[in-house]
């Protein structure tokens, strides 16, 4: 069935388009979101992304990014910001056709198309920062949108990614982040990973996190003064390549009990991070 609004809720002036086929061409923007493989090809190209529920949509456009439309169902139709641009279009369908166009049960009831902007440069990055997490080969989206929050709320100045890394403005990362990927200044580093070198041009400790026995322990480690500081981390599993453990000035542990080896690649970071991040004012 068509879902049906209240014209009361149109005074706005804002382009409520109602959405009854699933294959109209005007929501080509939200089809296949579940399609890891398709939007990877698709949003970077296209120069778009996904931001869905309310939330993260207003914090994308705070940061500064600017929607292309808008696909809501009737339930948040009133959650639609009063300062949208006018000429952008909010299209309006109800559950089983929002589920039909994105692959998925829209719980949360609102998804926005949004503009992406140029990346940063690696040299802007590095001449306006002090502490920076270098990712090489996080491929998951999940993992990535925790260390962007982990970066945004324990004292990191931006992030830097391996030509291998997922993107950090896919759906996943930036839900997982809860919208903190638009708040941590990020850029791709290559040739990697002989670009390090860069780092440490800049004055950069390159500090590897990993489980090595031989590796220095973080408290140790985050006892001594550091002016700047970029922390390494690796892929899921196979952890940081030998070549990106041989660039690095240090190799630093998190001491494990019980035998277990080491902890995601999430939870080491926001624990590595707590430690060697910014200092805070409340700790």
């Amino acid at each position: 069935m068509t879902a049906r609004f209240d014209r009361t809720e149109c005074d706005s002036g804002l382009g409520i388009v109602e959405i009854d086929d699933p294959a109209d061409e005007r929501v080509r923007d939200y089809v296949g979101l579940t399609d890891v493989a398709l939007r990877r090809r698709r949003e970077p190209a296209e120069g778009l992304f996904i931001a869905e529920g309310e939330m993260v949509i207003e914090r994308a456009r705070r940061a500064g990014y600017r929607p292309r439309s808008l696909l809501v169902g009737p339930s948040k139709l009133a959650l639609v910001p009063d300062d949208l641009d006018p000429g952008i279009p909010v299209y309006l369908a109800g559950p089983d056709v929002l589920a039909t166009i994105t692959g998925f049960e829209v719980h949360r009831g609102a998804l926005a198309s949004m503009c992406r902007r140029p990346l940063i440069s690696l040299g802007d990055v590095l001449d306006t920062a002090d502490r920076i997490l270098v990712c090489e080969d996080i491929v998951s989206h999940t993992n990535l949108g925790a260390i962007f929050r982990s970066a945004a709320g324990l004292g990191m100045d931006a992030v830097l990614l391996s030509p291998r890394c997922a993107d950090p403005l896919y759906r996943r990362s930036v839900r997982v982040s809860m919208g903190e990927v638009f708040a941590v200044p990020y850029a791709r580093i290559d040739p990697w990973p002989a670009a390090l070198s860069l780092l440490m041009d800049h004055g950069f400790a390159v500090v590897a996190l990993t489980p090595s026995p031989d590796a220095v322990a973080l408290g140790e480690f985050s006892a001594r003064p550091h002016e700047k500081l970029a922390l390494l981390l690796g892929s899921e599993g196979p952890g940081l390549t030998r070549a990106a453990l041989e660039a690095a000035t240090t190799q630093v542990r998190i001491p494990m009990a019980n035998g277990v080896d080491s902890l995601n690649v999430a939870a080491a970071a926001a624990i590595a991070c707590y430690a060697l991040g910014r200092p805070m004012t409340a700790r």
